[in-house]
């Protein structure tokens, strides 16, 4: 623009005619310049700020490549590839492999490797498009990442959608192909477990299995090897004939002999042959290859010899034998040992009066095998060390026999006051006389050691061994064990003054005072036992001795084993209290009579429980606890005292007074019972226990009148739904049908909500045949007590029975509905599929049950027989991870072992399942049919009496025969034989 303004001025100032207005022209022409030059100075300014771009200075952008946008990249020059080369030329590699070895091998490699992709239409699919991917060997970028990405997690999507029918159908199919191909322990199972009843005569008469194979097979005929003369090799080593015969000559003549009169001689004297003939001569040495051989035998043994006192010991049966325990067991690197070999004696070296590394370098050269050279080492080590005792005994215990009593008795020379090495010696000593003889020698020299002197008495006969410790109780007067053992082997009187002496000399010490407590006892003088004990704890808190009442109660459960029965109780009176605030008393004693009795201290549980009804006699609980504690590991004697004392202090325990009662009704003595139910109900007027505990007296010892009346009279003093009830099953039992409906329809007037009274009026209609009125107290009694398990249970196995099978699921829905997470009617729903054949249904149902009551015993048990044989380990220990300590649980892992045949483990687990829960007795039918069937008469016995002492009261089994009608009557222990005789191995 400057410029072109610059010619429009020039342009009119130069046109003719215009001289009269130079001045001014001049004047005008010079202000435009002027202007132009500032207008063309902005212009330069302005197009230099716009050569500036606003990115300079800043990072390129992602993916960006300079060139691209003008089209100068993508070319080649020969700088980058190199000068060009002829097909022909060889490549850089001189080892190429064939094919390889030219340029135009490897582009013609290089070509084939870009067309490997197929593009042909027999390779291209309408919805997948070709098999392989067109952009295989194209760059793979971000953004090509970032796809595959997005379509992977697409497809993960559309995958978890379809997971569940996708397994559901893989397990159908797997079910469905095991169903068709079962395995092969799937299809002789059944005979497996038949073969538990074959008989010995059976198996025995089980033709061998023949040998199929023909009889060149079963004999085959080895080749027979024949040897030969060393003659023949002599003969026929210059020549190079084959001979795979034996010339007959050489056996008419003798072997070595040969017709030639040279004997080993060639036709060809001096010619030398490669092989066994000498170089000297061209003959044949045999006597010289025998020798070799035999030398290098004695060399192999005498490597592996050892010579002791000149005899070798190697075994030659055993060489082989001998060859393998030379291997050495260290189990490290050869190298390791090496190192270790090499630091040790760096170790020595440096410090060569340092014992532990004599030690140690000789124990690694035992390890290694190398015994003598460990024995030498540690030798030098006592050279080096002579006053260390460990490098002495270690000596001791390397050398052999004799060698180590010379060390020993080297070792004594320089430590004479060392108390092992004279144990290591008398160790090493068989003969007993010469074993006393080394220790006396030691107790003059150490006569202050404990270890000598009871090293020394355990040799000794009783008279000397108390001869020596009244002169070791002088030596060592501090030790306890040593007056105690002194004590022991002394008659009483002098056992008085050594325990005296003992206390004088060890006033600190408790158990001086228990074993003078002890030595009192057993002498007869049970009054100073208690005086002893209170005055040893006097005497030990006067020396500043704490008194440990753990340590206490452990001494006297000591004294309880050893029989020393008042010293137990006179140290637990003593100690019992100590440290103990008085709220927390009777928690802790209580804790340390349970630990008493499971340690087996019987007597310091007794005396605890004494104690503290002492201090507690009005507490219920302690004097139950001791009545318990009477029952199972005292007499009837010591019960029934206990318990006249603890109704005496505990007039309203209803408990006690049954106890009692019971206890005297066991004896057979039922006046006693009577009577003692009489001051029962003087204390304790109108007690529904004591009335239902008189009726039961009586109705078990068939006075049913009397029986009768006390339930008149209690319906009318202390009318409950329990004592009707009670009216209801006497009335039942003994066949008063009418008498029993009546009376349960006036129990259900005045207690409708009591579902056991609804139970019996159906169960009283069943049993009559009466199918209608059952259902209709059945139902009643749901409308009242929907709540009630059993009513549900009894009303769907009624329909059961009845052939409505759809009524009874019905039914069972409908309590699931009113009774959710109830583990009882999932059971039931489950059992009546099964019952109906309908196994699918009851696997499904039980799936459920277990979803929604996953804690559940009783399902889970159901379920491990549910599955088939194989699965029901696996079964068996999900339902241990979810219910441990259930005893339904234990006792159908125990069924399991059953099954199987594994009686030592079945008996353990059902061991656990009465121990676990006792009061089940389903757990104790199970056991005592396993005991009949597979254990011997005792143990029969053991589980029937631990059985009745148990008193079981639950079960499913159980129940049913000990309520049924007809079994009232019955002991625990005919209740037991009826349960395990309805039970059968189905299982």
């Amino acid at each position: 623009m400057a410029s072109a303004a610059g010619k429009q001025t020039s342009k009119s100032s130069s046109k003719p005619g215009s001289s009269g207005g130079s001045g001014g022209g001049g004047g005008s022409g010079g202000a435009a310049n002027s202007l132009s030059g500032s207008g063309a100075a902005v212009s330069l300014s302005g197009s230099l700020n716009k050569k500036k771009k606003p990115f300079l200075g800043m990072p390129a952008p992602l993916g960006y490549v300079p060139g691209l946008g003008r089209g100068a990249t993508g070319f080649t020059t020969r700088s980058d590839i190199g000068p060009a080369r002829d097909a022909n030329d060889p490549v850089d590699d001189r080892h190429a492999p064939p094919g390889k070895r030219t340029v135009g091998d490897q582009m013609k490699k290089n070509q084939a490797d870009d067309d490997d992709e197929d593009l042909n239409d027999t390779n291209y699919d309408e919805f997948n498009g070709y098999a392989g991917s067109l952009f295989s060997s194209g760059p793979y970028e971000k953004d090509d990442e970032e796809a595959d990405a997005i379509y992977a997690a697409l497809d993960k999507r559309m995958d978890e959608r379809r997971k569940e029918r996708r397994e559901q159908r893989e397990k159908e199919e797997i079910e469905k192909y095991r169903m068709e191909r079962p395995k092969i322990q799937q299809q002789f199972s059944d005979l497996k477990r038949k073969l538990a009843e074959v008989t010995e005569e059976e198996w025995l008469s089980i033709p061998e299995v023949g040998d199929a194979r023909n009889k060149r097979q079963r004999n085959p005929r080895y080749e027979k090897l024949t040897p030969v003369p060393d003659s023949f090799f002599a003969k026929h080593l210059q020549s190079g004939d084959n001979h795979t015969t034996v010339d007959p000559r050489q056996g008419q003549f003798g072997g070595l002999n040969t017709p030639f009169p040279g004997g080993l001689n060639t036709p060809y004297p001096g010619g030398m042959t490669p092989g066994l003939m000498t170089p000297g001569t061209g003959e044949l040495d045999m006597r010289k290859i025998g020798q070799a051989r035999n030398t290098l035998m004695d060399m192999r043994l005498s490597q592996v010899s050892d010579s002791v006192s000149g005899q070798t010991v190697v075994d030659p049966k055993g060489y082989l034998t001998d060859l393998n325990s030379m291997i050495p067991t260290h189990g490290g690197d050869i190298s390791d040992i090496k190192k270790a070999r090499l630091l040790l004696k760096s170790v020595r070296e440096t410090n060569p009066h340092h014992p532990p590394a004599w030690i140690a370098s000789a124990r690694l050269e035992e390890v290694t095998g190398k015994l003598q050279v460990a024995r030498n080492l540690i030798m030098k080590g006592t050279e080096m060390c002579p006053k260390s005792e460990d490098v002495w005994l270690e000596a001791a215990r390397l050398q052999p026999g004799d060698t180590a009593k010379a060390v020993v008795a080297q070792a004594v020379r320089h430590l004479p006051q060392s108390v092992r090495i004279y144990i290591r010696a008398a160790e090493l000593e068989t003969d007993v006389r010469a074993k006393k003889r080394v220790l006396r020698k030691a107790l003059e020299n150490v006569s202050k050691s404990v270890r000598l002197w009871k090293t020394a008495v355990e040799l000794e006969e009783p008279e000397d061994a108390r001869i020596m410790l009244s002169r070791a109780v002088e030596c060592c007067p501090t030790s306890v064990e040593l007056w105690l053992a002194l004590a022991r082997l002394e008659t009483y009187e002098n056992a008085r003054r050594v325990l005296n002496k003992a206390r004088e000399n060890i006033p600190t010490d408790r158990h001086i005072w228990i074993t003078a407590a002890k030595l009192e006892e057993a002498n007869g003088n049970t009054q100073m036992v208690e005086k002893i004990i209170d005055r040893a704890i006097t005497s030990l808190r006067a020396n500043g001795v704490e008194i440990n009442r753990e340590q206490w109660i452990q001494d006297a459960e000591e004294c309880d084993k050893a029989g020393s029965v008042a010293t137990c109780q006179a140290v637990i009176r003593a100690v019992i209290g100590i440290g103990i605030e008085e709220e927390d008393c009777k928690h802790t004693w209580m804790e340390d009579a349970e630990s008493c009795v499971a340690h087996g201290a019987l007597e310091c549980a007794r005396a605890i429980y004494a104690h503290a009804l002492q201090q507690f006699p009005s507490k219920k609980s302690v004097w139950l606890r001791a009545a318990y504690f009477e029952k199972n590991h005292g007499t009837r004697e010591s019960l029934e005292a206990l318990l006249q004392r603890a109704v005496a202090h505990c007039p309203k325990a209803e408990v006690l007074w049954l106890m009692g009662a019971k206890s005297k009704w066991l004896a057979g003595d039922v006046p006693a019972a009577r009577s003692i139910l009489a001051l029962a109900f003087q204390a304790n007027p109108n007690s529904e226990e004591i009335w239902l505990a008189a009726v039961k007296l009586e109705s078990e010892n068939n006075e049913y009148e009397r029986a009768r009346r006390l339930l008149a009279k209690a319906r009318s003093s202390a009318p409950t739904a329990r004592v009707f009830m009670k009216s209801v099953k006497l009335e039942w039992v003994l066949g008063n049908i009418d008498a029993a409906q009546e009376l349960c329809t006036e129990a259900l007037k005045h207690y409708e909500d009591f579902p056991k009274l609804w139970m019996m009026r159906g169960q009283i209609e069943e049993q009559s045949g009466s199918t209608d009125k059952a259902r209709e107290a059945y139902n009643q009694g749901l409308k009242k007590c929907p709540q009630s398990i059993p009513l549900w249970l009894l009303l769907s196995r009624l329909e059961e029975k009845a052939g409505q099978l759809t009524r009874a699921r019905a039914i069972l829905e409908k309590s699931r509905l009113k009774n959710p997470q109830n583990p009882e009617l999932w059971l039931e729903s489950v059992r009546l599929e099964y019952r109906a054949g309908l196994k699918n249904i009851a696997n499904t149902l039980m799936a459920k049950a277990l979803q929604e009551c996953p804690n559940s015993g009783i399902l889970w048990a159901e379920a491990v027989f549910l599955e088939a044989r194989p699965q029901r380990k696996t079964k068996s220990v999900d339902a241990l991870k979810k219910c441990e300590h259930d005893p339904h649980v234990l006792l159908a892992v125990a069924k399991l072992f059953w099954s199987e045949r594994k009686i030592t483990k079945a008996r353990e687990w059902f061991l656990r399942t009465v121990k676990i829960e006792p009061d089940l007795g389903d757990a104790w039918a199970f056991f005592y049919k396993f005991e009949l069937q597979h254990g011997t008469e005792e143990q029969q016995e053991e589980v029937h009496r631990r059985c009745e002492n148990a008193e079981p009261r639950h079960g499913e089994l159980w129940c049913a025969e000990s309520k049924h009608v007809l079994n009232w009557q019955k002991k625990i222990g005919e209740i037991l034989v009826l349960v395990a005789a309805k039970i059968k191995n189905t299982f």
